[in-house]
């Protein structure tokens, strides 16, 4: 039985970059492969990500309103985690394709839509005071090694005389 999806997807920014279409069309193509109809399929936004995903802080989000049909989703689901270009995806069975969607989606496809520019990636950035204590630590951890590494020098030698005198006696 054909229901009614919404299925966000994020994207790899490298692949936005290069042609935001063709990142349109990964997410458009996977359906029609499995016999789905889109309905609406536009960029919803670029984001920086709360935690690193493969490598990247940023992805582009793009959202789909599609129809297909229940024992396609599996193996639809299956492409996209197979795709090293898609990052995440969520997909949620909906009543209705909201009417805002379907209005943004033409502007999208419009001849005068313009893609905002995207933003250089984000670096992962340690602040100062976070990167003094570590600098601190590491170095009070540094010093632990060294002490134990005496102490079991130390031990070490009453042990090895031990077993050394005991395998020339035998």
């Amino acid at each position: 039985m054909t229901q009614i999806y919404e299925t966000m997807v994020l994207l790899d920014n490298d692949v936005v970059r290069q042609d935001w279409k063709k990142a349109k069309a990964i997410v458009t193509d996977t359906i029609t492969k499995y016999g789905g109809e889109v309905e609406t399929c536009r960029r919803w936004d670029e984001r920086r990500l709360a935690y690193p995903i493969r490598r990247k802080n940023r992805a582009t989000y793009y959202l789909a309103y599609h129809r297909i049909d229940g024992d396609s989703i599996p193996g639809f689901l299956r492409d996209f985690e197979l795709n090293e270009r898609v990052l995440r995806y969520l997909m949620v069975r909906v009543d209705e394709v909201p009417e805002d969607e379907r209005k943004l989606a033409a502007e999208e496809e419009g001849a005068d839509y313009v893609v905002p520019a995207p933003p250089e990636d984000d670096a992962i950035e340690i602040p100062e005071d976070e990167d003094e204590e570590n600098s601190e630590d590491g170095e009070d951890a540094g010093d632990a090694p060294e002490a134990k590494a005496e102490d079991d020098d130390s031990s070490a030698e009453p042990a090895g005389s031990a077993s050394g005198s005991g395998s020339t006696e035998g």
